[in-house]
């Protein structure tokens, strides 16, 4: 059985994680949320009237077990928002006792600067970088911020990033394989440059790719959806074409662009790439041609039967968690909002084996392409 309950000196917290599985494996928390609650206790840093800001908590555990600070909780996740809200509510707190921002929304400093950052490095760098830019001028010398993460997720370079903008740093002693870093913000209060978002010309095209630190990619088109590009279907003549998962949202403007009656629709649980998604969209065709763009889980907010086509490039991990679950739901959901005839198109590595769970799924799964990395497949719904 999966330990669902977090023990720690802020009290006891049932939590869970989200897409919630019928056989959980994973607990919602790590041990570097245990280190670092339980670090804010024995160094005394938790009072009443204390401005608490969380980064990048993965399902809520800090900002339950500190809910009692009214803490505001900072994610690029969407799934990190509701799974928050559902664990409050698990363990009777009111939803509003943490607000929940995404990473392009400024933190409110109206009461004062915050006076605990407490951060759980990203698997992406980048986006760190990106959210100490942000969040930097936003500070007071007062500040501290507490860096939290396994040791298996820290790079060496977490270590220079932090000194370069923030200031000094220490490191306590390792717990359980997670660390804590301590930053001095000698820069608190100053701007310093955001290297994000990242643009490029894409190729074979006159559009113009710009990217927000936590987009796949962000650098340069990345090779699978190069191959994915090779391979579209068309004619799209009007029907509803999804882009789900779509990140920059590359595939389904090239699929715009080649069939102007189609409507797009672009879904993505990244804030960051669901906004890319929309600029680049409407940088590159104008705003004269309509598209939908909803952050959430995969199709969960679609109706039944909506779509005519969903083209996926479905993550193969989340978060460090490497695996196809998220994938085979992502076609679940695909399978529940075609209408009669519709198709799935996805792309993924050969080694996937995305075929077996699609000929279960649909009874059907047709190989368009392939080449020595990836293999496109359609379902059909009959």
């Amino acid at each position: 059985m999966t330990d669902t309950t977090l023990q720690v000196p802020q009290g006891a917290f049932t939590l869970s994680r989200l897409p919630q599985r019928r056989r959980e494996l994973l607990r919602a928390w790590d041990a570097a949320d245990e280190y670092l609650l339980e670090a804010l206790a024995e160094q005394l840093l938790l009072h009443d009237g204390v401005r608490i800001l969380i980064v990048n908590d993965a399902f809520g555990a800090l900002a339950v077990a500190l809910a009692h600070y009214r803490p505001q909780s900072l994610s690029d996740s969407w799934l990190c928002h509701a799974a928050t809200r559902l664990n409050l509510q698990a363990n009777g707190i009111a939803a509003e006792a943490v607000t929940l921002l995404d990473t392009l929304t400024p933190p409110d400093t109206s009461q004062g600067a915050p006076d605990l950052v407490l951060i759980k490095v990203p698997k992406t760098l980048a986006l760190l970088e990106d959210e100490l830019c942000r969040l930097l001028p936003l500070l007071s010398a007062q500040s501290r911020v507490i860096v939290a993460g396994m040791q298996k997720g820290l790079p060496s370079s977490v270590w220079p990033l932090l000194e370069r903008l923030c200031g000094p740093t220490t490191t306590a002693l390792a717990r359980k394989k997670a660390k804590l870093i301590f930053a001095e913000p000698l820069r608190a209060g100053e701007a310093p440059a955001s290297p994000y978002p990242v643009c490029y010309p894409l190729e074979g095209t006159g559009f113009r790719i710009c990217n927000h630190a936590n987009v796949f990619s962000r650098d340069s088109l990345d090779i699978g959806t190069r191959f994915f590009l090779q391979h579209l279907p068309a004619p799209l003549d009007d029907n509803d074409v999804v882009d789900l998962g779509c990140g920059n949202g590359v595939v389904g403007l090239v699929a715009a662009a080649r069939n102007p009656r189609a409507r797009l629709h672009f879904v993505d649980e990244s804030f960051m790439a669901l906004a890319s998604a929309r600029e680049n969209f409407h940088h590159n065709l104008g705003d004269g041609r309509d598209a939908t763009f909803q952050v959430g889980d995969a199709l969960s907010g679609f109706a039944a039967h909506s779509a005519d086509v969903v083209l996926c490039n479905p993550p193969f991990h989340q978060g460090n968690v490497v695996g196809d679950q998220i994938a085979q739901r992502m076609f679940r959901q695909a399978h529940q909002v075609l209408r009669s005839g519709g198709e799935l198109w996805v792309i993924g590595n050969r080694h996937l084996g995305y075929h077996q769970g699609l000929k279960r799924l649909f009874g059907n799964a047709e190989l368009i392409a392939s080449n020595a990395k990836f293999v496109i497949l359609r379902a059909v719904l009959q």
